[in-house]
């Protein structure tokens, strides 16, 4: 019998993306279709980002008030408005797998960008800015220039930036390092602490494009909490984890990045490490993206049980062996935005924990959605709507009034700071937007 919701535990099943019917525009929208009247009959998402809101707009504003009226191609305003955050299929869903609905809306939204992909409709642009480990090693030697050139301050250049790129003139955009992380640590003295509980651990620290090339204090925040905590560490950075790619439909690219960061990073599991990533979305990537795109590599699988989130990594030390004495109070508190990729991989609020053990801690959680949704937010037709997402959280945030606001994405920390700021037009009194592990590495006395 038909039952409402499922009793099962969820699973997710494997993106067929090298299936010719995956790539068919027909059977898409009759997918869409059959998904979309199964949201349609139940509208528990509404309230969790514009895509649901936009759907059930299509709907109630058609002809009959059904998904018959609807044409296939307003769809599109649907997808565009998904930031692939998993929320709906892991907190709102009553219908994912086992249950025989089989309702996986954030990958029937990535297999519509993978046929638009194939199809030549990803703007140039958009494949453009993808490019991650390109334009970090490009834009990182001219890191001052790029860096004037994109503060929001400076109009002229914004509004070019705008005008060609797409990238709302008024968005806060990473800031790039002449000095990658990888190169910073080679050049770092270390000191593994061999009188610490954990001491005897091995991992390898994925550095991730985002560290690599945007924010080296996130992945350097990482080395001295570890090494203080008597884990050798090793900085190992292959390529980008694909999720800029995943978030346009090029499938292709996720898994060949998906094979060869693998391959290099198995050899490190076989040798005992464990393997860090420092940001939600590439721990998602690892753990959970790739093993549905490659199933059957080897490599992916291995590497996909050794992988934590930084934060994660932290907790188990602390429960299984401990950490080491000599945290210290920082002053004025914490905000805490709980990343949604984070969420994604099911394993509690680890960065509440981890900053719990700073004593005194004076500690703001916030569990909504940021609104900035990778790149997404950034861009000219979204940033507005990005603000209008997150404004339940800038609300949290401006509440709480804390010296600090951190988010395992620093992005959306960032932007939760620049939600504060429209809220009323005062800037927070914050210095800058904050990964956990850097507070934790603050407290230390780094």
């Amino acid at each position: 019998m038909l039952k409402e919701g499922s009793l099962g535990a969820p699973t997710r099943h494997a993106v067929q993306w090298q299936d010719e019917d995956f790539y068919s525009s027909d059977k898409l929208d009759d997918e869409l279709r059959r998904v979309f009247d199964v949201c349609h009959g139940c509208r528990r998402c509404f309230n969790l980002c514009d895509s649901f809101p936009k759907l059930f707009d299509l709907i109630d504003d058609s002809e009959s008030g059904e998904l018959d009226t609807v044409a296939s191609a307003d769809f599109e305003s649907v997808v565009d408005a998904c930031t692939l955050c998993d929320m709906c299929y892991l907190t709102k869903c009553p219908y994912v797998p086992p249950h025989e609905f089989n309702i996986d809306f954030p990958h029937l939204m990535l297999r519509y960008r993978a046929v638009q992909f194939r199809n030549g409709k990803t703007p140039f642009v958009n494949k453009e800015l993808t490019k991650t480990d390109r334009n970090g090693k490009a834009l990182g030697k001219i890191a001052s220039i790029v860096n004037w050139g994109s503060n929001v301050e400076n109009s002229l250049t914004r509004k070019l930036l705008e005008t060609t790129c797409n990238v709302h003139s008024d968005a806060s955009l990473p800031k790039f390092h002449k000095e990658t992380f990888v190169e910073t640590d080679k050049n770092k003295i270390k000191s593994v602490n061999s009188a610490a509980p954990g001491y005897g651990r091995k991992a390898v620290i994925y550095a991730t494009c985002f560290v690599n090339y945007n924010n080296p204090s996130i992945g350097t925040s990482a080395v001295n909490v570890l090494n203080t905590n008597g884990v050798e560490t090793e900085v190992v950075y292959p390529s980008c984890c694909g999720m800029p790619q995943l978030e346009q439909g090029n499938i292709a690219e996720v898994a060949r990045a998906a094979e060869n960061v693998a391959k290099e990073l198995r050899s490190w599991v076989d040798k005992g490490h464990d393997i860090i990533a420092l940001t939600p979305s590439c721990a998602l990537m690892l753990k959970f993206e790739w093993p549905l795109i490659l199933p059957e590599n080897e490599d992916v699988k291995a590497l996909s049980v050794a992988t934590y989130d930084i934060d994660e990594y932290v907790i188990e030390i602390a429960k299984k062996e401990g950490l080491v004495d000599g945290l210290k109070a920082l002053d004025g508190g914490i905000t805490l935005h709980h990343a949604c990729h984070s969420r994604a991989q099911n394993f509690g609020q680890k960065s509440v924990e981890m900053l719990k053990f700073i004593p005194d801690v004076d500690l703001t959680v916030i569990e909504r959605c940021s609104g900035h949704g990778g790149s997404w937010g950034m861009m000219k037709d979204n940033f507005e709507t990005a603000l209008k997402v997150g404004k339940p959280a800038a609300r949290q945030a401006r509440k709480a009034s804390s010296t600090y606001v951190a988010s395992g994405c620093p992005l959306a920390a960032e932007h939760i700071l620049q939600g504060i700021e429209a809220l009323d037009g005062k800037k927070p009194n914050v210095e800058k937007a904050t990964h956990p592990i850097e507070l934790l590495a603050k407290a230390y006395g780094f």
